[in-house]
């Protein structure tokens, strides 16, 4: 993790000072993206920005909860959120303008499954699923649903089949 993403990490620990379960999720979806990220051999800017939105998907669960009370917090609220959030926090990083506006896009993008056009997009998807379907005890079924109609990169497939005992 570079120097930056560590900042990131840190300043994320600290927007959800006090809640455990959303900090852990962030750091384990960053951790399958980096690893997917390297397995597809992404370049190192690329592998960055995935990273980056690794780190801030779900900080748009915050102020929707805010504003819509606590458990009101569905991915298109964290997609129409989010992206206001991290732009300020990638700012005070003195982040590149291009990487940001990625970063954004990725977090006001990492529900939506359809149109997926980019690398890091669908890295991120299937980092997050593979995180969500552990969490939220998903059955074999809702997992291969989702596996059959998602994920596509090589060493997600992978991942998911290996943790969850699936046939291939």
């Amino acid at each position: 993790m570079n120097s930056k993403n560590n900042e990131l990490m840190l300043k994320m620990t600290e927007y959800y000072r006090g809640d455990p379960k959303r900090i852990q999720h962030f750091i384990k979806v960053h951790a399958f993206a980096k690893a997917i990220g390297e397995a597809e051999e992404l370049d190192e800017k690329a592998l960055f920005i995935l990273e980056c939105a690794a780190l801030v998907h779900d900080i748009g669960i915050k102020p929707a909860e805010e504003q819509y009370g606590k458990g009101v917090c569905g991915g298109d609220l964290q997609q129409r959120l989010g992206p206001a959030p991290a732009r300020e926090m990638l700012k005070s990083l003195e982040l590149d303008e291009n990487d940001i506006e990625r970063i954004c896009f990725l977090v006001a993008h990492h529900h939506t499954y359809s149109g997926v056009n980019s690398i890091d997009w669908q890295i991120l998807l299937e980092a997050d699923f593979l995180v969500n379907a552990y969490e939220d005890s998903l059955s074999k079924t809702a997992i291969c649903s989702f596996r059959d109609k998602v994920f596509k990169t090589k060493s997600g497939l992978t991942l998911l089949n290996a943790m969850f005992d699936l046939e291939e």
